[in-house]
């Protein structure tokens, strides 16, 4: 089915082969709409194509970018994007998905700020722009392995994770008081991502790590679960706090999960009845209240990769075989986050799900901006495999086939097995040797 989907030769091609797949996905040939500038707050994006947060796992042991860190970041600053929505960076070293997870702290803020400037310099020098820059911070919560083990820090107990993992009622669950704490951790990264000269940070609240979990801990005691207000108190103090303690012009946003995909009451965004089928009354009032607090740019994301990743990354092979074929995967996520957009005045959106569709991707992007279904088209993999697709995009009018990530899952393969990742395929100079090393 998927050959016959990208022999297409034109728009019209596509068009037929989604309904074919009926399958509700705009279409639109006029590429031209991605050079269009995107303001975000007093800010403006040179164009609408964003780069989603990727982690390379190739930070150095106290958290600094290390020279294959500086390398994916001149690759994605020469390739054109409008919005680098740079990776996962720890805000505590106890909070770290891996030894190598980036970690900025006092003794090496100078590091993330020469980091920037080598962005804007490369960015500068091929396109007389730069981009819009966004720090990811995070704990990871469960998914902590800070020191080479598994260390997980619980929201709340999750069974069906829980049983995935191995974890017993020995593990730990975050206490009330610590978390009070990690607020104040979360804001001084903060502090020091603006003093860097980063253009926003993002509190980031998906794919289950610690905020994302604590948004769906219904059964947590405290004031950081239970109900609504409980469950998003973490988020929205975290957000009032480096508010108050940054400049008016500095972007404040998160990556938020939408839809969990994972059973209630242990999921957010799922229908009770059917936890496949997304309820998103609760992360629309999320957003309404994160509008009302001035926060210019969301970026909405499903699922976990930890647990059902042909939710939040449709693919062709991977660790199962997905219940639903891919093309159903990115109809969720372009026409979930067109409706959670609809249901706001003027805040901007970051769409994800576009890698899987390879070249047909620009085609379906412009037709989401011109259904106003989202501000920015988010590419995620590709940007791995094709970190110069938005200069393709805008210049050439069109992404070359041969450059396209296939999803094949090689790069998530590198990352479970410790090591760094990348393209194995389409950097295979760099990566095909740790591969053959570390995963076979």
């Amino acid at each position: 089915m998927e050959k016959d989907l990208f022999s297409f030769k034109n728009s019209d091609d596509i068009k037929n082969a989604f309904q074919a797949y009926n399958v509700d996905i705009p279409v639109s040939d006029n590429l031209d709409i991605f050079k269009r500038q995107v303001p975000v707050g007093s800010k403006t994006a040179p164009n609408a194509i964003a780069l989603q947060p990727m982690e390379g796992c190739d930070g150095s042991a106290d958290g600094t970018p290390s020279d294959l860190t500086v390398r994916r970041y001149e690759r994605f600053a020469e390739g054109g994007a409008g919005l680098i929505w740079m990776e996962a960076v720890a805000t505590v070293p106890e909070g770290r998905a891996n030894p190598r997870q980036l970690w900025i702290h006092d003794n090496n803020k100078e590091s993330f700020e020469k980091l920037l400037c080598t962005i804007r310099e490369r960015a500068m020098k091929a396109f007389h722009h730069s981009p819009l820059v966004i720090m990811q911070l995070t704990h990871s919560g469960r998914f902590c392995r800070p020191y080479n083990k598994p260390e997980p820090v619980l929201a709340c107990r999750v069974p069906v994770l829980d049983e995935k993992y191995k974890l017993d009622d020995s593990v730990k669950i975050i206490t009330d008081n610590e978390l009070e704490r990690l607020e104040e951790d979360f804001v001084k990264a903060a502090v020091m991502a603006e003093k860097a000269g980063y253009d926003g940070v993002d509190i980031k609240s998906c794919h289950r790590y610690l905020i994302s979990g604590l948004l769906a801990a219904h059964t947590r005691p405290g004031k950081y679960g239970g109900d609504f207000e409980g469950r998003t108190r973490f988020l929205l103090n975290v957000i009032d706090k480096v508010k108050a303690a940054t400049s008016k012009d500095f972007i404040v946003t998160c990556r938020l999960n939408a839809y969990d995909g994972i059973p209630w009451p242990y999921g957010f965004g799922v229908s009770k009845e059917d936890y496949r089928i997304p309820d998103f009354t609760e992360p629309s009032r999320l957003i309404g209240i994160l509008e009302e607090k001035k926060v210019p740019v969301i970026n909405i994301t499903m699922g976990t990769p930890y647990y059902n990743p042909h939710v939040n990354r449709p693919y062709d092979s991977g660790g199962y075989t997905p219940p639903e074929h891919p093309v159903k995967g990115v109809e969720r996520l372009i026409r979930g986050i067109g409706y959670l957009k609809s249901q706001t005045r003027n805040m901007a959106f970051v769409s994800t799900g576009y890698t899987w569709l390879r070249h047909a991707a620009p085609y379906v992007g412009a037709g989401v901006l011109e259904q106003g279904l989202a501000d920015f088209i988010g590419f995620g993999r590709q940007a791995f495999a094709y970190p110069d697709m938005a200069k393709d995009i805008l210049f050439e009018g069109e992404m070359d086939r041969k450059k396209c990530c296939i999803t094949c899952s090689k790069c998530t393969e590198l990352m479970r097995a410790d090591s760094v990742t990348g393209c194995v395929i389409k950097d295979s100079a760099v990566y095909l040797p740790i591969y053959k090393r570390d995963v076979k």
